[in-house]
């Protein structure tokens, strides 16, 4: 294997970050170090009329893959040669994989929110009420309904963005789904297994409120938040205090990376190298 496919980036609309900014730079890197891999993972801007003649250049120079943040993880799939199976029905990408000559997209939000989750807790068979319809909540909506959840409560203010993807898990993953319009409070329903913040209230707002009724969450609850700063969010400390069992931002996008790092180099990283190494890149 050449020197130069051992090489990722990250695609990014923005201006990008080296290493010491960066913290996911910072936990792969500490987990290609720790595993003794010459591999180099790199933030590149890229803007979105060049985005087609970076992921030809990409796949030319060898590259065993990037990732892709906004704008991009749309309108990089008609530049890749196919689509793997939670990516396809989100009709999302965040990881591209090379798999012989060809680029496949892959999504690892949803996956390292699945694995996280399930670090505690199997989504099969449960019932769970989730905040959000965005691009987290999309994803991890997704992989839930892949992994055999029973049924997805979506909370959501916009409604035409809750129905849309309401629809998607009904349509293309036959999953009872149903959508609640979030006005005031919402009370989670009695025989809920897992509530979940897939919105980004709270990101780096350590007092900002969920508008949910705390008496309707119950003991032996799961209750997960995708905020990851600060770790430990008013929602989950609200929620553990009324005995639920809390899983925090952190350990989905430590888990992300993880995917991503299998993905592309076909080894399991170890976790508590790459959490250190994020934590110690944010600060915490």
């Amino acid at each position: 294997m050449s020197e130069s496919r051992n090489f990722l980036h990250e695609l990014t609309g923005s201006m990008s970050q080296g290493a010491a900014g960066n913290p996911t730079v910072a936990m792969i890197e500490a987990a290609f170090a720790h595993h003794g891999l010459h591999w180099r993972y790199v933030n590149m801007e890229v803007t979105p009329a060049d985005l087609g003649a970076a992921v030809r250049g990409a796949k030319a120079m060898g590259f065993r893959g990037f990732n892709c943040s906004l704008p991009h993880k749309v309108t990089v799939i008609p530049h890749l040669d196919g689509l793997g199976e939670s990516a396809a029905v989100m009709g999302a990408v965040n990881c591209v994989v090379r798999r012989g000559e060809k680029f496949i997209g892959e999504n690892t939000d949803g996956k390292g929110f699945l694995k996280s989750l399930e670090s505690v807790v199997p989504a099969k068979g449960k019932s769970v009420v989730l905040f959000g319809a965005g691009g987290a909540a999309r994803a991890i909506a997704v992989e839930l309904g892949l992994a055999g959840t029973k049924r997805i409560t979506i909370v959501n203010r916009s409604e035409p963005r809750g129905a849309e993807l309401v629809a998607l898990l009904r349509d293309k993953l036959k999953l009872d789904a149903e959508l609640v319009v979030w006005r005031g409070d919402y009370a989670v329903p009695a025989g809920t297994d897992i509530v979940i913040n897939g919105t980004s209230i709270g990101l780096y707002a350590p007092e900002a409120r969920l508008a949910l009724d705390l008496r309707s969450l119950q003991p032996g609850m799961v209750v997960a938040d995708v905020v990851f700063s600060p770790v430990r969010t008013r929602f989950l400390d609200d929620a553990a205090a009324r005995g639920c069992r809390a899983i925090d931002g952190l350990g989905m996008l430590v888990n992300q990376g993880i995917v991503g790092v299998q993905y592309w180099t076909g080894i399991t990283p170890d976790a508590d190298v790459m959490r250190r190494a994020l934590e110690a890149a944010m600060g915490l």
